[in-house]
């Protein structure tokens, strides 16, 4: 059992019912966190990870495509748990779109990959560094891409620019905001072994998936959420402004 070393934070995830946004849930509570755990549709998923957690946490629906969504979940969130300690940007959308397709479908490809992946992170970022420098402080992890820093395939570009443009984001809050007492930083995980990824495996093979991971393996959900719960430390405040690779030596910085 790892030591409570985040006893007493309050912890937003984004997409939390998922593989990997569960790991991490559940991974904060192992350590002492309370964890806001934000849906979109899975309502069952998230109660029972909240079960799983033994209910020290809240449960909080969302849906971020719409334009306000990720400010009604930070009023919601904020509103269940009066202080937020920490935010993790972990909801995401990857979208596949040739560039064969109609200019309507393309847009929207893109429009959509943004606003989920960017824009909705962006602006709860936003609410968040208000929060933060109204009480004190606070993190934000933001869930990037191997993708976002090599580029990506022909047709899931737009996941790979969204990424690149998280980093970046990052970078500047870190710049910006470390003497309010924030800490910011990105994830770049390549392949996690999640369900997207298991339908790849069954769909071309596990050596399709792995051929460029020096390592030969994926991630596992378990291994980004104890690096989550690693930053989120109060010890941690040097990691500021890191994006942290996590894909096994396919890309080396």
């Amino acid at each position: 059992m790892p030591a409570k070393s985040l006893s007493g934070l309050n912890v937003l995830v984004t997409g939390a019912s998922g593989g990997i946004g569960a790991a991490i849930v559940e991974r904060l509570a192992e350590e002492g966190a309370r964890p806001i755990i934000h849906y979109g549709r899975d309502r069952a998923g998230a109660e029972a990870l909240l079960a799983r957690i033994s209910g020290e946490g809240w449960i909080v629906q969302a849906d971020l495509l719409k334009p306000g969504g990720a400010f009604e979940l930070w009023r919601e969130s904020e509103a269940v748990s009066g202080r937020i300690h920490a935010l993790v940007n972990n909801a995401g959308i990857r979208t596949e779109i040739s560039i064969d397709a109609e200019p309507e479908n393309w847009r929207d490809a893109w429009q959509r990959e943004f606003q989920v992946n960017f824009f909705a992170a962006a602006d709860l970022c936003k609410e968040a560094l208000r929060h933060f420098k109204a009480h004190g402080g606070g993190r934000i992890v933001n869930m990037a891409s191997r993708a976002g820093q090599r580029g990506y395939a022909a047709d899931a570009m737009p996941y790979g620019a969204t990424k690149a443009a998280l980093i970046n984001l990052t970078k500047s809050i870190a710049r910006s905001f470390g003497a309010d007492g924030v800490v910011a930083l990105a994830l770049a995980p390549g392949w996690v072994r999640t369900e997207m990824a298991e339908d790849f495996v069954e769909k071309f093979g596990k050596q399709a998936a792995v051929a460029d991971i020096p390592i030969g393996e994926m991630a596992q959900p378990l291994e980004i959420a104890e690096l989550v719960a690693f930053a989120l430390r109060p010890s941690q405040r040097s990691l500021n402004g890191a994006t942290l690779d996590v894909n096994g030596g396919s890309h080396i910085r």
